[in-house]
């Protein structure tokens, strides 16, 4: 059974319609990348998952349980965390407080202590810009925040929201070494990611999105070597 299944799913911003019946299952344990160019609806199906845009149609279920059109906070109490695009941090909050903001719920609160050291031990300038602004941090160091402050829920879910967007190609990998931790440790990854090179690299499995609509899936090699996908993402 899927940890993650999407059926069916229709969403739309206003008038303008958006994804049209998207289908698609994240295994437990697995990095799914959702991959496409700009404005495909990569975005709006986390959105969708984590309750901040609602269903026109179609079923979300984790770990067995219906979350379509759930509140925020039951999604996140279901042990589903996003990492937003954007980076839609509290800016004037140091960075401390935004990890600790992080902790929400009983049992992250618990364990706080112990996931601050592995926050800071994946981004060690997060421990030096602990009494720092938010707002003051560069981008890529707010990018390490943004999944930081997601990971102190201490989620089996982390749905990941284009972290590579905008940053130093150095930056990216580190951020994107860290992800892959995460899946080795046992959590469930899903990543919209529009360098889909990188995406796909660290990825068990991806769905390639255009139009709104599911245009090809299948395991990250059969991706990588997919002729299309090679001549309209990989530069081939």
């Amino acid at each position: 059974m899927a940890y993650l299944e999407i059926e069916g799913l229709s969403a739309a911003y206003g008038d303008t319609r958006v994804l049209w019946e998207v289908s698609l299952e994240v295994a437990r344990g697995e990095v799914v990348a959702i991959v496409g160019s700009n404005g495909m609806g990569k975005t709006t199906i986390i959105r969708v998952v984590s309750g901040l845009v609602p269903s026109l149609g179609g079923v979300v279920r984790f770990d067995g349980r219906e979350i379509t059109n759930r509140p925020c906070r039951q999604i996140l109490g279901a042990g589903i965390a996003h990492a937003p695009e954007g980076r839609q941090l509290f800016r004037d909050m140091t960075v401390y407080e935004n990890l600790e903001m992080g902790a929400y719920g009983g049992e992250a609160r618990k364990r706080l202590p112990e996931s601050l050291e592995r926050v800071y031990g994946w981004f060690p300038v997060l421990r030096d810009r602990r009494d720092q602004s938010a707002g003051t941090l560069s981008g890529g160091e707010q990018q390490m925040l943004t999944i930081a402050r997601a990971y102190m829920s201490r989620p089996k879910l982390m749905l990941l929201d284009e972290p590579s967007l905008g940053l130093a190609p150095n930056v990216v990998d580190h951020i994107l070494k860290v992800v892959k931790e995460l899946a080795i440790g046992g959590m469930t990854v899903m990543l919209v990611e529009q360098d889909v090179r990188k995406a796909l690299r660290i990825s068990d499995r991806g769905y390639v999105i255009e139009n709104g609509t599911v245009r090809m899936e299948g395991t990250a090699g059969a991706l990588m070597n997919n002729e299309e996908v090679k001549k309209a993402y990989l530069g081939f």
